[in-house]
């Protein structure tokens, strides 16, 4: 939302300030900031598809070239950046809960030098078991242009902790914004509805209202925002639901009942349809979609998967997605069906080669995805046959961002490669910043913002 008045303009005097040409040029001035800013408001940008209308985007950097800025979070997190206008929101966790005792299962398991690079969340040497007394939750502004921080938000963690897996902790999720609102959720459930200076507008605490947030490995969704609602899956062993809730009040507005104990870490995509709007979730049991005005089922389709975390995309009437897990299968969907549409609705199905946990990435008629190990494929958007297969290396945890021609893929150990979008594997540059990095990039303004454990950086000329 532009906050600028026109009595904040330089050069304003209103004695002078009249006329047609006046109205004109005021209608100007306010339509220059909106024209100029690229907004990336939540989980996988604009249109939930993570794809760009920046132009000249960056193509190489490293720590000490093509770094804008860089500043330092005030805790911990996975969670990607979101920018609205000149400003980017950030949230941390600041101390320790405990994490889930026993094997942690690495990704690069059956590559012995390439698991010796995997480490948990801040560090192997941070990862002590013990826990903090006070935990806290926090959301940041930072500027855009220069990267200073403008505001820190901060609640205490309540509620009962879930014992995490030692990659992520309480803020995986995403925030989202409208440019009115920015709206931070939490492992623990806690969800705060903060204005564009930090102050709260409303909250809730999901984890004390209906249900502890306990699911293994910590809760990973982010909230989806859709006209006036926000959207929030919570598919836990304990109580798993979809909830819908009025985003100016965090009024309830209905809640559906997920089932029997469905897991899932995937953030739900609305889409739209010539017979409707539907919103489209990823989840152990199988593929759901729903009607976001009533919560209505609408169809589902595909059989058990363990614990789905990519998200879908949309295009021109297909979606697109991955269902998880280790050797995960690719496919394309019709949507607009009802009942079981397994055998009816899936138009394609690309067995292997699949994420873990990026989502697949749909640019200019192509399909990209990678696994935990980084073998790229890439596939035909209409058939799903493969294009071309590569492995960069680095162990993938960010889903891939595009803009400008070029494909972005962010490797856990702190490299990212450029690849340039078409039909043959060119990797046009591998930019190394030495900071580990789970979070998926957001791009504004011709600029790549990534988030470290523990540092937000501006990647561009």
């Amino acid at each position: 939302m532009l906050r600028t008045s026109y009595k904040s303009y330089p050069g304003w005097n209103p004695s002078g300030f009249v006329g047609v040409c006046t109205v004109l040029a005021f209608t100007l001035f306010q339509l220059l900031p909106a024209a100029s800013a690229e907004n990336w408001p939540q989980w996988r940008g604009p249109s939930s598809n993570a794809i760009s209308d920046s132009s000249d985007l960056p193509t190489q950097w490293s720590t000490k070239e093509n770094v804008k800025w860089k500043a330092p979070l005030a805790g911990l997190g996975t969670s990607s950046p979101i920018v609205w206008e000149d400003r980017i929101f950030v949230t941390s966790q600041i101390g320790r809960i405990p994490l889930q005792q026993g094997m942690y299962p690495l990704l690069a398991r059956d590559d012995r030098d390439l698991a010796s690079r995997e480490n948990p969340i801040g560090g192997r040497d941070a990862s002590s078991n013990t826990p903090d007394s006070e935990v806290y939750l926090t959301v940041e502004s930072f500027r855009r242009s220069d990267g200073k921080r403008l505001w820190e938000f901060k609640a205490r963690a309540t509620g009962d902790f879930p014992e995490l897996h030692e990659k992520h902790n309480l803020a995986t999720p995403t925030p989202a914004t409208d440019g009115n609102l920015i709206y931070a959720w939490f492992g623990t459930g806690q969800l705060f509805a903060l204005d564009m200076d930090g102050q709260v507008v409303w909250k809730r605490h999901l984890g004390k209202e209906y249900a502890p947030f306990t699911t293994r490995w910590g809760h990973g969704s982010s909230p989806t925002l859709y006209k006036d609602r926000l959207f929030l899956l919570c598919d836990h062993a304990e109580d798993s639901y979809l909830l819908a809730l009025d985003k100016k009040t965090g009024k309830e507005l209905w809640k559906v009942d997920r089932g029997d104990k469905p897991i899932s870490h995937s953030t739900p995509l609305v889409i739209n349809t010539p017979e409707g709007e539907e919103m489209i979730i990823n989840s152990s049991d199988r593929i759901d979609a729903y009607d976001p005005s009533t919560g209505k089922l609408l169809w589902h389709a595909g059989t058990w998967r363990q614990t789905p975390i990519p998200t879908p995309v949309f295009h021109e009437g297909v979606i697109y997605m991955v269902r998880g897990y280790r050797n995960s299968d690719f496919l394309a969907i019709r949507p607009a069906g009802r009942g079981d549409v397994t055998d009816t609705g899936i138009l394609w199905r690309s067995s292997g080669g699949a994420s873990y946990v990026p989502s697949i990435l749909y640019y200019k008629g192509l399909l990209y995805v990678t696994n935990e190990v980084g073998i790229v494929t890439c596939a035909d958007a209409v058939d799903g046959k493969t294009i071309w297969r590569k492995r960069l290396g680095g162990i993938f945890f960010a889903s891939p961002v595009a803009g400008n021609g070029k494909v972005y893929m962010v490797s856990e150990t702190g490299e990212t490669f450029v690849l340039e979008a078409g039909r043959e594997p060119n990797i046009m540059s591998q930019n190394p910043l030495e900071e580990r990095i789970i979070a998926s990039p957001a791009i504004s303004n011709g600029n790549l913002i990534l988030r470290s454990d523990e540092t937000l950086f501006c990647i561009g000329k």
